[in-house]
């Protein structure tokens, strides 16, 4: 096993180390044992995309440390994120028998964790789950934190993570080996949150991300192991130290909260939920990668704080060349009119009082959350990634 980094995450509700190295599932049997020792049976939610070795390997390492393992595949997709996909696994729980004692351990990107999360919080009302993430997204975002969800379907509207709960893992095991196997387009989609959390990094004691990814994108791209360890790394301390003071979304404090983390969200939900939006004009690659439109979400959020003159000029195009360089869309094809995608905005879980709430850039490496402009500003920073 290479050399690897371990974060500490002190959630009010619970301790627990987020690992990030090259190799580590190879380890995982030791790591698993040490937080949640006294399991007998662990039950692996594994995304049905995956290489079959990957979890017949790890099924195997367990199996030969003592462990009892059994497995449901999971369409990780999110039309395939719902209750009924919940209740399935819930019920598979059931299905193995597995107790109060036992363990769920989570193989795959966001959607993976997100449900397998979800479906441990929900057994018995709360069994121990380990977060083995295999996506940059993942690793670096939803893999810390504990929000754990599916999406509802309302009418015609997809509500992301309209339904879930907070319950952090007992451990997160990062593998960055297994980054090599990522389409190009879904490794890239990964670094929009790296470059949200650059854009907020400076209220996290890491102000110098943005411009250590700028001097080592070549390497990032290039997927270089010991690169991408140390991205992940700093991505995972900024996560954990906005966890660690405020784990529910509930500070008054605008500067540090969580809800910080939904920088380009609001704006980014409603545009990924919109099944005809494409990151260029042909029409197959609709719909969006959820890290395609956190970047477009990005663009948008520079944009409106340089027309509420939280920011001077230039905040938007220096956003939008740092995504172009990563790799990532500044524009999307084929939006419906901005009256549309501000009503969905409006559904936004994170509105307050019934009114919508942005995190806007209001400065280098900092944000904030701000009541939402009229709609005509709304508007306008749409119009900022229209082809």
């Amino acid at each position: 096993m290479k050399d690897s980094t371990t974060i500490r995450v002190q959630a009010a509700s619970r301790e627990y180390d987020a690992v990030i190295g090259e190799g580590l599932l190879a380890g995982a049997a030791t790591r698993i044992g040490a937080a949640v020792g006294g399991s007998r049976l662990l039950h692996v939610f594994v995304d049905d995309g995956l290489p079959k070795e990957w979890l017949a390997d790890l099924s195997r390492r367990l199996d030969a440390s003592g462990y009892r393992v059994t497995s449901t595949p999971v369409r990780a997709t999110e039309e395939g994120k719902s209750l009924q996909a919940l209740y399935h696994m819930v019920q598979e729980l059931s299905r193995h028998n597995l107790e109060r004692g036992d363990a769920v351990v989570a193989l795959g990107g966001g959607v993976t964790g997100d449900m397998a999360g979800f479906a441990a919080a929900s057994y018995r009302r709360g069994i121990a789950w380990i977060n083995c993430p295999t996506t940059l997204l993942s690793m670096v975002d939803a893999s810390v934190g504990g929000k754990t969800g599916v999406n509802l379907r309302n009418g015609n509207e997809l509500q992301k993570n309209m339904i879930g709960a907070f319950w952090q893992p007992a451990l997160v095991l990062a593998d960055v080996a297994t980054l090599e196997t990522l389409t190009e387009r879904d490794f890239r989609a990964g670094l929009a949150e790296c470059i949200k959390h650059a854009m907020l990094s400076a209220a996290f004691e890491d102000a110098g991300l943005m411009q250590w990814m700028k001097d080592r994108l070549r390497l990032i791209l290039e997927r270089d192991a010991a690169t991408l360890t140390e991205l992940i790394a700093r991505n995972v301390a900024i996560k954990a130290r906005v966890v660690g003071g405020d784990e529910r979304e509930e500070s008054a404090n605008a500067a540090s909260g969580r809800a910080l983390l939904n920088l380009g969200h609001t704006f980014g939900h409603a545009i990924e939920t919109l099944p005809m939006v494409a990151p260029a004009v042909d029409k197959s690659l609709a719909p969006l990668r959820h890290g395609e439109a956190v970047a477009l979400g990005l663009v948008c959020a520079a944009r409106c704080a340089e027309l509420m003159k939280l920011v001077g000029d230039g905040l938007a195009e220096s956003t939008k060349q740092m995504l172009r360089h990563a790799g990532l869309p500044v524009t999307a094809h084929h939006l419906p009119g901005s009256g549309e995608i501000v009503e969905r905005m409006r559904h936004d879980k994170k509105a307050a009082g019934g009114k919508l709430r942005l995190v806007l850039p209001c400065g280098e490496g900092r944000c904030e959350v701000v009541a939402a402009p009229g709609d005509e500003v709304l508007f306008e920073a749409i119009d900022a990634i229209r082809e």
